[in-house]
């Protein structure tokens, strides 16, 4: 496992123990576990990523902090679309379809206004960030 993979498994392992509540960077933030699968390996993957409601959706940003490149999650999902989220003590499969570049600059900017550290991943990034849309699938 890589410090990377370690430190999200602390944040999974808190969100679980807690009933979704997790400290460090993440304190008072609104967090869910998005698992996804694999675009190669087929193998499940769960990360722990801030959120926006919208409506009915829960909107995710392919953010990396502002790398050159798209979170592996990212990738997975446009792949294999339906992913499983957790939030707070329950989960649910949802639906994931990447937001239009208009729908995305309206989410960004309100993430951003609540987030400022959002708008730092954008400036740094040399791509534009991708929204994700995540809605539920009816049980």
């Amino acid at each position: 496992m890589t410090d990377h993979d370690n430190w999200n498994q602390k944040i999974i392992d808190e969100f679980r123990s807690s009933g979704g509540q997790v400290g460090g960077p993440f304190a008072g933030a609104p967090v869910l576990l998005l698992t996804t699968t694999g675009a190669k390996s087929g193998r499940r993957h769960t990360t722990p990523t801030m959120y926006l409601s919208d409506g009915d959706r829960f909107v995710v940003f392919a953010t990396k902090s502002g790398a050159p490149t798209n979170p592996d999650w990212y990738y997975n999902l446009v792949a294999h679309p339906r992913v499983t989220v957790e939030l707070g003590e329950e989960a649910f499969e949802a639906d994931a379809t990447v937001a239009s570049s208009d729908e995305r600059d309206r989410l960004y900017a309100v993430q951003s206004e609540r987030y400022p550290r959002f708008a730092d991943y954008e400036q740094k990034a040399t791509r534009e960030i991708p929204a994700v849309l995540l809605r539920r699938v009816p049980a």
